[in-house]
């Protein structure tokens, strides 16, 4: 007798709910913000002048070129352009905008983000299936203005992988919500989150993403992590992962996403639990509180 096995999640399924989570939280992004004609044109401009570049100084053929196109033209048609841009762009932009701003670190949202989470009071249980495999966790810690004040209701929306190193959403045997929640903190703005250690987790390599990195001869890992989008009215939203200190791939994440200041050191707390700690601290936002 064959035991049945869960289907794997594919590219082409990750990358339509990827395609489809950006069209639905662009706005929380900023995606929804004008932009003057002048500035499209100086930063069109110099991405092209920088394309001309690569092209000129590698001596690129037509035969290359030509293939160049032909997979650029297949992320398309496989709804993987948020799934690319997430993983090897987004870091950098994450970077430059943090340069303006202040509060706990931040790095990127990623592909794998879905809004209406549910809502649920600290101390919070994730959703998570009756059978959940791997180490149980829990993650704790206060969110706090500059000055060290408690910011009492503020939000923790979190989701992770499993233990397998899979996103409800985008594997088709996970539950919906599964290993998601929007965490109410108290009115100390202190929470407490129960879930599981998540895996590291390999991007899916059967699309022209994957193509990619396998032509490259890059790995396609990213460490361990828990995503985290921190927010509280009148502030400014953190976007941020948190990651475990002796896991696979943290010195080599192929988003580039690690910073040294989000890596935890988790304790067994002697149950086969293991506990994490980490507070938020967030910066107002004037244009938010005026308004």
């Amino acid at each position: 007798m064959t035991t049945p096995t869960a289907p794997s999640p594919t590219a082409a399924g990750s990358g339509a709910s990827a395609t489809q989570s950006f069209r639905t939280t662009e706005k929380y992004r900023g995606g929804d913000t004008a932009v003057s004609p002048e500035r499209v044109s100086t930063v069109a401009r110099d991405l092209l002048l920088a394309v001309h570049d690569v092209i000129r100084r590698h001596e690129v053929t037509y035969p290359e070129f030509q293939a160049a196109k032909g997979w650029m033209i297949e992320v398309g048609e496989g709804g993987e352009w948020p799934l690319f841009l997430d993983v090897f762009v987004e870091h950098v932009v994450e970077e430059v905008q943090a340069a303006t701003q202040q509060g706990s670190k931040g790095t990127i949202l990623g592909p794998y983000y879905l809004p209406g989470a549910r809502r649920l009071s600290s101390p919070a249980v994730l959703p998570m299936r009756d059978d959940e495999k791997g180490t149980p966790l829990l993650f704790a810690g206060q969110v706090r203005d500059l000055d060290g004040n408690p910011v009492a209701g503020g939000e923790v929306d979190i989701w992770q992988a499993d233990d397998a190193g899979y996103y409800s959403g985008f594997a088709p045997d996970l539950p919906e919500g599964n290993l998601r929640g929007l965490v109410v903190a108290d009115d100390d703005g202190r929470f407490e989150i129960r879930t599981i250690q998540p895996a590291p987790y390999q991007i899916p390599t059967d699309g022209p993403t994957g193509k990619l990195i396998g032509a490259a001869g890059w790995h396609p890992w990213r460490p361990a992590h828990l995503h985290l989008i921190v927010s509280a009215p009148g502030h400014r939203a953190i976007t941020t992962q948190l990651y475990f200190s002796g896991g696979e791939w943290l010195d080599s994440d192929v988003a580039e996403a690690v910073k040294p200041e989000l890596v935890l050191d988790p304790q067994d707390v002697g149950d086969g639990t293991r506990e994490v700690r980490y507070d938020f601290v967030l910066e107002r936002d004037e244009a938010t509180a005026a308004a």
